[in-house]
């Protein structure tokens, strides 16, 4: 039972049946009173016999005819002040009364049921008015267990009906449901599992159908994301295989520029004028390529990192992380630790250590002559916060912030430090966001999960 068709075809019974239930209470009651009201009937047409005769008298032949006809014990019938009465020698003693002209609908289901499971045989006296003239007031005396025989008889009928209309509704539904619901989904998650075994085959594209439901709109959504990522995956292997030509280019330029460092240094020592004049110049262009050709290979190869989680002191970090922006970038950049004592955190430190120092330095770069870096538990997570004195990020930096390659804020950079920042911190389930920046300063904040 764990196909959608056999659960659906289930339910379907289920809900059938309990209607039939519910409809079924009524149906007893009201069979009951009109078996009763039957009998009535009958038992009025017995007097009306008996009301023909010149002396109000029949034969005993006659009499147990007319009480068999009606299948009662005695007839009493009352119109007006006349009073006729039709009845064995001896009547039993009644064991119980049946009022038709004051129960409500609740007393009779409760009777009806009472009646449909009593077993042993009742003599009761049923009155109410004739159906063939409502003046008329008549009792019959008879047995209950003919009205029981009938009551049985009727039910079992119900429950067969009942059964094969549940079947019937069931088997439509199931139908139906299999045609317009089952059918597609099951077309929709063999598409779904074709796809994710060989996603570059277009042929494994769901065609979408021209349904307009919702069945409709689910197939025209998975076709376009199959096709979307289809397409990413294309883009995605083509810029892996430039990645790692870009990689394997940078690893060598890397190689030559650093043996063009070391042999532009000797030139400082040139006697030529012109020679030492330039010589810084070159030295500096060569360093910054150097730099790009790392950050670069750093960026390229990331996905190669390792998720190693620690717990550690988060003002020594910070401490760390100004000492080697002091040694790196400019000794005369002023780094404030605003960390409070023993604030510890749970996260790769390395990783850390990267997002904080790559902030740090771009600040520094940027022209920031002082660099504060400040923390504050905020619910659920840690918030770091690198606040800088620079000019501020120009609106072009702004619009492409994270992106590599094109947030950077000063020419010749690469604008990875973001986005390799940006990656690291969701790799932590955190994020790193701009809060503020203009001609004050800049505000980064570091937003770290507290595990």
């Amino acid at each position: 039972m764990r196909s959608l068709s056999a659960r659906l075809l289930l339910l379907t019974v289920f809900f059938v049946m309990l209607s039939e239930v519910l409809i079924f209470a009524p149906s007893v009651a009201r069979f009951r009173v009109a078996w009763l009201n039957e009998k009535l009937g009958a038992a009025h047409l017995a007097i009306l016999a008996l009301d023909a005769t010149p002396d109000g008298m029949v034969s005993e032949t006659l009499r147990k005819e007319l009480l068999g006809h009606v299948e009662a014990i005695a007839i009493f019938v009352r119109k007006g002040g006349a009073r006729l009465v039709l009845s064995a020698d001896m009547p039993p003693k009644v064991d119980a009364m049946i009022d038709l002209m004051h129960d409500d609908w609740t007393d009779l289901i409760r009777d009806a049921f009472t009646t449909l499971a009593r077993t042993e045989n009742r003599v009761v006296r049923v009155m109410g008015t004739s159906p063939k003239d409502p003046a008329v007031v008549i009792q019959v005396i008879l047995n209950e267990s003919s009205l029981h025989a009938s009551l049985v008889d009727f039910a079992w009928r119900i429950f067969w009906l009942s059964i094969v209309i549940s079947l019937i509704t069931a088997a439509l539904v199931y139908l139906s449901l299999q045609w317009l619901l089952v059918r597609p989904m099951r077309r929709i998650t063999a598409s779904m599992t074709e796809f994710r075994d060989d996603p570059e085959d277009a042929g494994r594209v769901i065609a979408p159908t021209r349904r307009t439901d919702e069945i409709g709109v689910a197939e025209r959504e998975l076709a376009d994301m199959q096709s979307g990522m289809r397409e990413a995956l294309r883009q995605r292997s083509h810029l892996a295989a430039l990645g790692t030509a870009v990689a394997k280019i940078n690893h060598d330029l890397k190689g030559i520029l650093s043996s063009a460092l070391v042999v532009s240094d000797r030139l400082e020592n040139s006697a030529d004028p012109e020679v030492r004049r330039i010589t810084p110049t070159i030295v500096s262009s060569i360093e910054r390529a150097v730099a790009m050709c790392s950050e670069t290979l750093g960026f390229v190869g990331k996905d190669q990192e390792t998720f190693q989680p620690s717990r550690f002191d988060l003002g020594e970090l910070v401490a760390d992380v100004g000492a080697g922006v002091a040694v790196l970038v400019n000794p005369e950049v002023e780094i404030e630790n605003d960390i409070a004592e023993n604030l510890e955190v749970e996260a790769d430190r390395g990783q850390i250590h990267r997002v904080l120092s790559n902030l740090a330095r771009n600040a520094a770069e940027a022209g920031a002559d002082r660099i504060a870096i400040s923390a504050q538990t905020n619910g659920s997570a840690i918030e770091i916060d690198v606040r800088d004195d620079g000019p501020g990020l120009p609106p072009k930096a702004q619009e492409n912030l994270f992106k590599p390659f094109d947030g950077s804020a000063r020419a010749g950079g690469t604008g990875l430090g973001l986005a390799i920042a940006g990656e690291l911190m969701r790799n932590h389930g955190g994020s790193v966001t701009l809060v503020e920046t203009g001609a004050r300063g800049t505000l980064f904040r570091v937003t770290l999960p507290i595990h």
